[in-house]
């Protein structure tokens, strides 16, 4: 664990933060898209859009703006296929 802090250079404890929630619903909605098929992409829009929304409002980063852009599109896209496909 220590090369782990080292690596990524931790000095202190680890602190929760709100993207580590966000990332892991990120990654649970692909798992379930894989195992379900492409309606659970309006889960992930949903989480997107409030990422989004969260990030104007409040972090105000570009990164994290790109990011949440970036998987809306990836959602609409998914549920462009579902439909239209």
């Amino acid at each position: 664990m220590t090369k782990v802090k080292e690596f990524f250079k931790i000095e202190g404890r680890y602190k929760f933060e709100y993207n580590d929630l966000r990332c892991l619903i990120t990654v649970i909605n692909v798992v379930l898209i894989m195992i379900y098929g492409l309606s659970i992409a309006w889960f992930g829009l949903a989480v997107a859009v409030i990422g989004v929304m969260k990030d104007l409002a409040v972090d105000r980063h570009i990164n994290g703006l790109v990011m949440h852009l970036s998987s809306v599109a990836l959602n609409i896209y998914f549920i462009i296929l579902l439909y239209c496909g």
